[in-house]
């Protein structure tokens, strides 16, 4: 296996529409593939999926290895770009040794571990037993690993493919938690003589919510509410709101339709406005951007709508606690995701980060209190297990010793930030011996997502001497 195989792979991976919830054609392509290569395959009425190898010959005696990563991806484009990713390929263009995406997610995250995992079960590298995980649905929930039942496979030691920074072995990872608003709206008229305005900041990095939470990036909903609640002794009648994308990214665009006294003085504050958070994210969000227009609706004003722009602009957002152990690393966050409204619902989507779980509770209740101090009704949901670090762990120890021998230097062992399938893992098969590693990506979970492709080629060295070389 090389680099150049795992990359026509994904390049093929590329073409299959997989959305978290909708990974139907993938799952069918995996299906197909292995009967193609002559492997033995099984499917969980979930949807996940395993393609096991036998040991190649001599190496009966070498005991399975488990090497995992999720069939969906997290489907985002730039505004006003024309892409149906239930239908399209993605767009990509190999640049100055990166692989791009420049106006979608690109899917490397983690379509290019189920490539290296693909690209090994059909290589000729001597290996013991192989078992290839594919789970479902990482991205929204992690449903498929929630679902896996104790026995689906046999390995005790897993190496997830699903990590963004080559060089480095990540042995723990945050757990997770959904926090959802709802706000049951009602509506007045708008005040006459007032007129409407449609204002937007757009152009965001967004980004990861938990490996991008602490570099400094504008939230775009919760700037815009800033400005809103800045509004409010002026005059502002809220319409209508929405911003934000995934419970996992950071939001990259938000607009609202407003009714103001005086739409010249508004547009003026707007842009004196887009001027402070030029300064403010100078370095961040170079392309920040916002903007004013006429606007026009038949729908009528939300009343009561202070206390909405209130709550969205106290909500917090962005790491809560660092790590008293590892240096750097974020412990405890949260993420304004999102914000639209649903017929009379205005609905708000939050999501909280950390490895303890009293952290992690913590963080969500504040988020709830915020809201429910304005009248919401808040529900907590989706919580998965973080993994707890093993600095004993065998794998971690090979994997130390392979990387050292390759490339005549240390690499960092780290834990994440962000959420990986590892703690639930744990739950379903006790004792499981785990590591992380990956090729480095840029900007995953927006528009822009990037493959070093320099990055690939080590991340393939390593992974074939790690299963050439396991005992």
């Amino acid at each position: 296996m090389d680099s150049a195989s795992v990359l026509e792979i994904f390049k093929e991976i590329t073409r299959i529409p997989r959305e978290s919830g909708h990974e139907g054609p993938i799952t069918a392509y995996l299906q197909q593939w292995a009967a193609a290569h002559h492997l033995d395959c099984k499917t969980d009425p979930t949807g996940n999926v395993l393609i096991s190898r036998p040991a190649s010959k001599g190496k009966e005696h070498v005991p399975a290895i488990v090497l995992q990563a999720h069939q969906d991806m997290v489907c985002e484009k730039n505004a006003g770009f024309e892409h149906d990713f239930a239908r399209d390929p993605i767009p990509y263009v190999i640049e100055d040794g990166w692989m791009i995406a420049k106006d979608t997610t690109l899917g490397a995250d983690d379509g290019i571990g189920i490539a290296a995992c693909l690209a090994l079960l059909e290589s000729e590298l001597p290996t013991g037993p192989l078992e290839c995980l594919f789970t479902i649905s990482e991205e929204t929930g992690m449903d498929g690993a929630e679902a896996l039942q104790s026995g689906f496979f046999e390995g005790k030691t897993l190496i997830n493919l699903d990590s963004e920074d080559e060089g480095q072995l990540f042995i723990g990872c945050a757990g997770g938690l959904s926090t959802l608003v709802r706000f049951e709206l009602r509506r007045e008229a708008v005040r006459r003589g007032w007129k409407k305005l449609q204002i937007g900041i757009s152009g965001g990095v967004g980004g990861h919510s938990g490996d991008d939470i602490n570099k400094d990036r504008a939230n775009t909903v919760q700037q815009l509410a800033r400005f809103l609640c800045s509004e409010l002794p002026h005059g502002l009648q809220l319409i209508g709101i929405q911003g934000g994308g995934k419970h996992n990214a950071i939001a990259r665009e938000a607009s609202a339709l407003v009714a103001v006294p005086d739409p010249r003085a508004t547009r003026e504050r707007f842009a004196a406005f887009g001027q402070a958070l030029s300064e403010e994210f100078h370095v961040t969000e170079p392309g920040l951007a916002c903007k004013a227009s006429a606007g026009s609706s038949r729908e009528r004003a939300i009343r009561g709508a202070d206390r909405i722009i209130r709550a969205l602009f106290a909500c917090p957002h962005g790491p809560l606690a660092m790590s008293q152990d590892i240096p750097g690393l974020v412990e405890t966050s949260t993420n304004l995701a999102s914000v639209r409204i649903e017929g009379e619902t205005l609905e708000i989507v939050t999501s909280q980060r950390s490895p303890m779980q009293s952290e992690r509770r913590m963080a969500a209740a504040k988020v709830a209190a915020c809201f429910q101090l304005a009248g919401a009704q808040v529900e907590h949901t989706l919580e998965y297990p973080g993994w707890t670090p093993n600095v004993q762990s065998p794998i971690l120890k090979q994997c130390v010793e392979a990387y050292r021998t390759l490339f005549d230097t240390e690499p960092e062992v780290k834990a994440i930030h962000a959420g990986l399938e590892c703690g639930l893992f744990l739950t379903k098969f006790p004792g499981l011996d785990m590591i992380s590693f990956g090729p480095t990506l840029r900007g995953v979970h927006a528009p822009g997502e990037k493959l070093e492709l320099a990055s690939l080629d080590k991340f393939v060295k390593l992974l074939n001497h790690v299963v050439c070389h396991f005992k």
